[in-house]
């Protein structure tokens, strides 16, 4: 798996279209998706573009997607996977991830709420549960590694213990605001490759494109803050998801450098703690714009 991936939660379809496009020019070889996105057929569309142009092919990519909360239980994990690949127009997957550990009410609205507003989830099925059904995918050929996304520690542990086919990556936020040391350690350790999501802050502002640390290092190195902070996440042996929307954040994005020893150890030094998706909590994800919710249910 390419350490640098391009992450595809973009609610606009023809940009998705457009920044797929641009991240594939720019060098950008793992694609992240998710059906919980519902632009898979639009990242399918311009990764099929990028491979018909003839100067990449199929073994050059690398495709993650995640199945939903409302697919957990077993008999919905195999044609959950099968319509995220049809719409991909991919016929095998090289990574697919449990979005987040929460079983929501199956069916086909994606946010099923009661009348209070409260998620609906399902008690009829464990995470357990879920990943014998993901190990059968990958004994049928078409998916070659699963893993898990938005999980804590604790939920991890006795997963890990328990699995069959052990998880080969794990998704979660991690940033210097929270660098999630306790799980990269467990990692590390495990051999599961750690793969850090929002490692910009998701552009939220003020964040961490504005932290001081981050801005003088910058400027002393002669790099852009996102530089300065992807290359300390690769730099801590982390995987990264970037969403670059035009040509050039790709270009920018996709040039990374290592950073001096008092650089990375400054960052390393920041004290500043904050999560900024809660998604660990609820398995609602918090980067999902609500009109995105609306479109889906209608």
């Amino acid at each position: 798996m390419p350490w640098l991936g391009f992450g595809t939660l973009i609610p606009d379809k023809a940009l998705t279209i457009s920044a797929t496009r641009d991240a594939l020019e720019a060098g950008f070889r793992h694609f992240d998706s998710a059906e919980r996105y519902l632009n898979e057929s639009e990242v399918g569309e311009a990764l099929q573009a990028g491979l018909t142009a003839g100067n990449i092919t199929r073994e050059d990519i690398f495709v993650t997607t995640k199945l939903w909360n409302t697919n957990h239980r077993p008999e919905r994990v195999e044609p959950a996977f099968e319509a995220s690949l049809k719409r991909l127009q991919l016929d095998y997957l090289d990574l697919y991830l449990i979005h987040t550990p929460f079983a929501f009410q199956p069916g086909d609205d994606q946010d099923p709420r009661d009348q209070n507003g409260n998620v609906i989830y399902d008690p009829e099925v464990t995470l357990l549960d879920t990943w014998r059904a993901m190990e059968r995918l990958v004994d049928g050929g078409k998916c070659r590694a699963i893993g898990l996304s938005d999980i804590t520690l604790k939920d991890l542990i006795p997963l890990y213990e328990a699995a069959r086919i052990k998880p080969a990556v794990v998704q979660v936020e991690s940033h210097p605001y929270l660098p999630e040391t306790e799980l990269l350690e467990f990692c590390r350790e495990k051999g599961i490759v750690f793969l850090a999501f929002a490692p910009l802050g998701h552009g939220m502002r003020p964040g961490l494109l504005e932290d001081p640390v981050i801005l003088a290092i910058a400027a002393r190195i002669g790099k852009t803050p996102a530089q300065v902070l992807l290359a300390w996440a690769l730099q801590r042996g982390t995987a990264i998801l970037t969403t670059p929307k035009t040509a050039a954040r790709a270009k920018e994005n996709f040039d990374i450098s290592p950073l001096p020893d008092d650089a990375f150890d400054e960052i390393n030094g920041i004290k500043t703690r904050q999560r900024l998706n809660q998604v660990v909590s609820t398995g609602v994800p918090g980067f999902i714009p609500k009109r995105n919710l609306d479109e889906q249910i209608q």
